[in-house]
């Protein structure tokens, strides 16, 4: 009789699956906080490996800027159609339009950073007790000091002074009224690991991760992908090159990197050789050393 034996993605998909049912199991009202890109596309399969032939305990949410990627919200919903499950979307523009937020202005302006107000809102919205995320500890150094149990206070605001321990994968869910938990079920993957999963599992991804012609302006070093969400001038020329993006956000602050990977093994094989992580291509990223905690501190996922 042959064994099956388990390699490190069984290991990482059991581990996510654990976590997912932890998830369900102690809490009420948990959400899978689903942006369109590789990592909760990854996590909505590990969901329905944890919790099939069933419906997801939890419903779907998107926080929606109104500045994405065509291909993003085109996947989405086509996805949502196939997977049968709900989503919730909070829009970026209705906080605007209750003066809750006020959009930036300049060249570089972005709603990026607006998103925070939207998702604590969202949250406070529909009583969400644990709000589930694709964050990995590889991509960020603010990312990589999280838990994968992270409790925020009501104020939706994280202490990484304040963290939980987390011993031989024990997690800690009971939090006090108005607080809630974030959950990183793929923690503990790196970009590769991720890259290797979709390829192992066949999971379709929008167009945008593959190598594509596209017009791009080049801004503070960067490919922006050409749109009306850019606020252009006089100094930006439009180019068409052959790119493809790594991380999938807001289109005023996620720039692409030139290739020619049409295929996943050429991705696999770009991703193996390259020296400038995923989140490089953020610009959010760049406004400080500590940009990104300085955002998770103030409720941001």
């Amino acid at each position: 009789m042959s064994k099956h034996q388990f390699d490190y993605l069984d290991e990482l998909e059991a581990e996510a699956i654990y976590i997912l049912r932890e998830v369900a199991g102690q809490f009420e009202k948990p959400a899978l906080l689903f942006s369109g890109g590789k990592d909760s596309i990854t996590l909505v399969r590990l969901a329905e490996k944890a919790f099939r032939p069933g419906k997801f305990p939890f419903p779907l949410v998107h926080i929606d800027t109104g500045h994405n990627f065509i291909e993003t919200i085109e996947y989405r919903d086509d996805m949502i159609k196939r997977i049968g499950e709900k989503l919730i979307v909070g829009h970026v523009q209705d906080s605007i339009d209750a003066g809750k937020v006020v959009e930036q202005k300049g060249k570089n302006a972005s709603r990026n950073a607006l998103q925070t107000v939207t998702l604590l809102d969202t949250i406070a919205k529909h009583q969400f007790d644990a709000c589930i995320g694709g964050a990995r500890r590889d991509e960020e150094k603010a990312r990589a000091k999280e838990r994968i149990f992270s409790v925020r206070d009501e104020f939706g605001q994280w202490d990484p002074k304040r963290q939980r321990p987390e011993l031989w994968n024990i997690f800690n869910g009971k939090i006090h009224k108005g607080e809630n938990v974030r959950v990183f079920p793929i923690s503990n993957w790196t970009e590769l690991d991720v890259w290797n999963y979709i390829r192992r599992e066949k999971i379709e991804l929008p167009s945008i991760y593959f190598a594509h012609e596209r017009e791009v302006i080049t801004r503070n070093g960067q490919l922006m992908a050409a749109s009306p969400f850019l606020n252009m001038d006089a100094d930006d020329t439009v180019s068409r090159k052959n790119v493809r993006f790594r991380t999938v956000g807001d289109m005023t602050c996620t720039a692409a990197v030139e290739s020619y990977a049409y295929h996943i093994d050429d991705i696999i094989n770009e991703i193996s050789e390259s020296k400038i992580s995923e989140r490089g291509a953020r610009m959010d990223d760049k406004v400080s050393e500590a940009a990104m905690e300085d955002r998770k501190k103030g409720g941001y996922f």
